[in-house]
């Protein structure tokens, strides 16, 4: 079962795509551009629809969604974390 998708293989988060994710589950996700696997451990309840972190950010660092920089870290994040906006805002204001 795939539980999140990673648009390009230099995206640091992926989307959930299931209801139902919660802390401490092993989920399966998959890298669209290289039709790849990986399993990241959620360390929150994640909704669908929204972010999870691929690797650990640190306060200031840039996100990458489908190629494209989608915000700054404003709280740090480690992998399989709720990226979202208690801990991500973006730069437009």
């Amino acid at each position: 079962m795939i539980h999140f998708v990673v648009h390009e293989k230099g995206d640091g988060v992926g989307v959930v795509v299931v209801e139902g994710v919660k802390s401490g589950q092993e989920i399966s996700g998959w890298i669209m551009e290289d039709d790849k696997d990986l399993k990241v451990l959620a360390r929150n309840d994640i909704p669908i629809g929204h972010k999870l972190a691929l690797r650990d950010y640190a306060a200031g660092d840039t996100v990458i969604k489908y190629g494209v920089d989608i915000g700054k870290v404003v709280a740090p994040i480690k992998t399989g974390e709720h990226v979202h906006i208690h801990n991500l805002k973006t730069k437009r204001w």
